[in-house]
């Protein structure tokens, strides 16, 4: 089982590690959600994922819910059960070990803001570097 929780702590919850896909999400909706340039969503069966807590529903679109921290506001679920009946997608950067399950593709990326095409080609530091 893999656990995770919001920033604040009160919300916990515990899932599988069989989860159907773990992908990249570049749609505007969820970058605007998720205050984030990509959103990482792992999906799985929604009996396979226990919520210690009570998360807010925000109703994003017509069937769309995504459910986050009404205290702290951390973004952790989203569900759909018009499209995905029975599933729930987990934002997996909320995981307590987040690396754990690869990510197998990237989803909307016609959406992706341009400069996360070459994300990879940039420096990077192991720890925040001098100014």
């Amino acid at each position: 089982m893999l656990h995770g929780q919001c920033h604040c702590g009160n919300i916990h919850y515990e899932m599988s590690e069989d989860v159907i896909r773990h992908t990249l999400c570049h749609c505007t909706d969820c970058r605007h959600h998720g205050g984030a340039p990509v959103v990482a969503w792992a999906m799985l069966p929604a009996n396979k994922v226990k919520i210690t807590g009570t998360p807010r529903t925000y109703h994003s679109s017509e069937h769309g819910r995504r459910m986050f921290c009404g205290d702290c506001g951390t973004n952790l679920f989203y569900t759909n059960a018009a499209i995905l009946p029975g599933i729930i997608d987990v934002l997996s950067a909320t995981l307590d070990e987040p690396g754990f399950i690869p990510v197998s593709a990237q989803y909307q990326v016609a959406e992706r803001i341009p400069w996360m095409a070459t994300i990879g080609d940039l420096p990077g530091h192991d720890r925040w570097p001098p100014i």
